[in-house]
């Protein structure tokens, strides 16, 4: 159980590919209690969950750790002045949003992007509601926000984010919506 709560939270590379480690431990207990007891089945299925969780592991730990790291050193070193200050794209989903004052405000779930000139259209933020459940979504123009490392600043409060214009789970718009600028 502890297992799966920190895979399906997905709080990062770290903490996902730990939960594969703990799925691992179980997987190879049960193949030890299924070859103590005769029972080839319990064996061969947790035989295979542990060739299931070797590859979570090795895509968790491995792969994307080295991903975001690469992200993170990338963003670190381009505060020198001399350099352009960059944001990690795969951080933008799940990044927080915080107002003026530094508050968590929101969650940032993906931004849209233009295909002909790369640039950000608008950001999807999350307002309210715990866990998906009971939030609304808004488009954000990214000229209102700042990205910063640990976050998204956007240049109002709460209240002004939350007179964004709304938009549906599954229907995004394929423009900013003009009251959202």
């Amino acid at each position: 159980m502890i297992a799966a709560m920190m895979t399906a939270a997905n709080l990062g590379a770290r903490i996902t590919g730990s939960g594969f480690i703990v799925f691992t431990i179980g997987s190879v207990a049960w193949c030890v209690v299924g070859m103590t007891s005769g029972q080839t089945n319990l064996v061969v299925t947790n035989g295979f969950l542990t060739l299931v969780n070797a590859v979570g592991i090795w895509r968790w730990l491995g792969r994307q750790a080295r991903y975001d790291k690469g992200g993170e050193r990338a963003a670190k070193d381009s505060t020198r002045p001399e350099v352009d200050s960059l944001f990690a794209g795969g951080t933008i989903a799940g990044a927080k949003l915080v107002d003026g004052e530094g508050k968590a405000i929101g969650e940032v779930v993906d931004a849209m992007l233009r295909c002909h000139d790369h640039a950000i259209e608008y950001l999807v933020v999350s307002l309210g509601g715990v866990a998906g459940v009971g939030e609304h979504l808004h488009a954000l123009d990214p000229a209102r926000v700042t990205f910063a490392r640990e976050h998204i600043r956007f240049e109002g409060g709460a209240d002004d984010a939350r007179g964004l214009p709304r938009i549906a789970a599954d229907d995004w718009p394929d423009r900013l919506p003009r009251d959202a600028a």
